[in-house]
């Protein structure tokens, strides 16, 4: 039995779509590799921040955000088992939060640490933690940036504990909350920091999330805002392109001068 050739067009469109993944796989490559060559150039020039899980875990509790975050969460649960009377919200509460988070999360970078300065009567409107996180890009191998800065408890911890007493018509729905909360704070504090030491990754889950914030740092700011997850409100808020379609911005480091 004789097997028909495609037509030539077919043929053709067949080479051409080849040739635009091999080209698209080569421009890929080419901007990894230029994202790990200046972590590699900075990492160089910095300190070491870890190398092993281990060890990552250890220099993790070395800094003050984890430790009140671990504490508040361990009142809010001692709290929350004596208060009792469990209903099904409960569980959906959480539920809804851990769906919502990369969206909140992208919101907060998008909005708050991206905040530009401006001046009003004279008065320059440039709140701590747009400030930090400027400094952060700057230097993203500066491990203490990182991490929330300590006098945003100040305020955050009183509005937080105002909102889970007073914002449900339960107390203990209120406190399921604020456990649910400051256990997403933990696990955004401890990617976040992994991401910034020299933890390599082993899975494919976290090497994602590893290269989705690499390039938002090494790339160009303007995309892939999430920190916990990659392809999620990214993709669907159309920050999330391929690398090989951005240009290298020269202000990824450099936030003060967009």
């Amino acid at each position: 039995m004789t097997t028909l050739e495609p037509t030539r067009p077919i043929a053709r469109l067949r080479r051409w779509l080849h040739a635009r993944r091999v080209e698209e796989a080569r421009v890929e490559a080419l901007a990894s590799a230029r994202v790990e060559a200046d972590e590699d150039d900075l990492a160089r020039r910095s300190r070491t921040t870890a190398t092993t899980l281990t060890d990552a875990a250890g220099r993790f509790w070395r800094h003050p955000s984890p430790w009140i975050i671990a504490t508040t969460m361990v009142v809010a649960s001692v709290a929350r088992v004596v208060v009792g009377g469990y209903h099904v919200t409960d569980l959906v509460v959480p539920l809804l939060m851990l769906a919502s988070f990369p969206f909140v999360e992208w919101v907060i970078h998008v909005f708050v640490l991206h905040f530009k300065p401006f001046e009003v009567a004279g008065v320059t409107i440039d709140p701590l933690l747009a400030r930090e996180h400027r400094a952060h890009h700057a230097d993203p191998r500066d491990i203490p940036l990182v991490f929330i800065p300590p006098k945003v408890y100040w305020w955050l911890l009183p509005t937080l504990v105002g909102v889970s007493v007073f914002a449900f018509d339960r107390l203990g729905l209120g406190l399921t909350y604020l456990v649910a909360l400051t256990a997403i704070g933990m696990v955004y504090e401890w990617v976040h920091y992994l991401i910034h030491s020299d933890y390599k990754p082993v899975t494919r889950p976290y090497r994602a999330v590893w290269r989705n914030h690499r390039l938002h740092h090494y790339k160009n700011e303007n995309y892939w805002f999430t920190v916990t997850t990659s392809g999620t409100a990214d993709r669907l808020l159309r920050t999330c392109p391929a690398a090989a379609t951005v240009p290298t911005s020269p202000t990824a480091r450099n936030l003060d001068a967009r």
